[in-house]
């Protein structure tokens, strides 16, 4: 399973390097406040970040929601930290006058909170990139490319996908459906399987192994230190009763392992596809899956160098 990948983010890359076309309605919708959203959906901070630089106009309604579900959780995280800044007064209070193991461990609890308060505060609110602000995980959403009426477009997609028609209770029932093994495409994911294909683009992925007992978090790299453009399926889920919005959502492909990662401890890589065959990956044929067997059969070995994440 690939658990997480430190992916392409910035909009403005699959422009210049695709020639695609964002959707920005769609990405607008992402982040839209309305009566019906509750919660601010899940996405790599780098993602935010690009659409939060000044000077493209087209996309400063969309910077504007961001920046309002920005301005919510620095608020409610300033709230968070006052409390356990009271937390930790009293605990210390305690400390002073009677020791107890009890006022030892809410101390310990509180200094940590606050700690991890402060560091979600400063992401808020800090404008320049760091690394990890590209990873996803499931549950996230991410650009993907995919192909409409001829030409390639940009949209934002949950990773984990809900095929269309199934209930929406599938993401509990199957919390996996963030991969796709090449093994079932014909089985469980054959709506999608010859019908809608996506790519993702990302420099590194990850991967849980065990190793003497041990579970460790495994980061692999293309040695080559080229993007991998990683086969997706993609599905557009609608509510059948019209209570909940719509939902775009995609699963990443999984091939027998690449010897390295399965010397590593693994036993599934990601579809690394060649850039040649975007194309006919975006644009499949449902009459003629042998076809896309074929890209998979052709796809990139670039030998994928591994080290601990930690």
């Amino acid at each position: 399973m690939c658990y997480s990948a430190q992916i392409e983010a910035d909009y403005k890359k699959f422009v210049r390097e695709f020639g695609a076309v964002v959707d920005l309605e769609v990405f607008t919708q992402l982040w839209l406040r309305d009566n019906n959203k509750t919660r601010r959906p899940k996405t790599p901070r780098a993602l935010d970040l690009s659409f939060l630089r000044p000077g493209d106009s087209s996309v400063a309604a969309i910077a504007a929601e961001i920046r309002e579900w920005d301005n919510e959780e620095v608020a409610q995280l300033e709230t968070d930290l006052t409390k356990q800044t009271e937390r930790l007064a009293a605990a210390e209070q305690k400390l002073a006058t009677k020791p107890t193991k009890t006022a030892a461990n809410e101390q310990r609890i509180a200094g940590n909170k606050i700690e991890q308060i402060k560091r979600k505060i400063a992401d808020l609110k800090r404008a320049n990139l760091e690394a990890r602000d590209s990873r996803m995980f499931p549950g996230y959403y991410c650009p993907v490319l995919v192909s409409e009426g001829g030409k390639l477009v940009v949209k934002p997609m949950r990773y984990q996908c809900r095929p269309a028609g199934k209930p929406a209770f599938y993401d509990e029932k199957y919390p996996g459906t963030y991969n796709a093994r090449r093994d079932k495409l014909e089985g469980f994911w054959k709506g999608q399987f010859g019908y809608t294909h996506g790519l993702i683009v990302a420099s590194r992925f990850y991967e849980w192994v065990t190793v003497e007992g041990e579970s460790r978090e495994l980061e692999f790299v293309p040695r080559t230190g080229e993007d991998m453009l990683i086969a997706c399926l993609w599905s557009h889920w609608t509510d059948p009763k019209g209570q909940e919005a719509d939902l775009l959502s995609f699963a990443a492909i999984t091939d027998e392992p690449e010897p390295e990662v399965a010397a590593a401890g693994h036993d599934r890589t990601i579809i690394n596809i060649k850039p040649e065959h975007i194309e006919a990956w975006l644009n499949p044929d449902p009459a003629n899956l042998s076809a896309l067997y074929a890209i998979f059969d052709d796809k990139r070995h670039p030998f994928y160098e591994h080290k601990s994440a930690a």
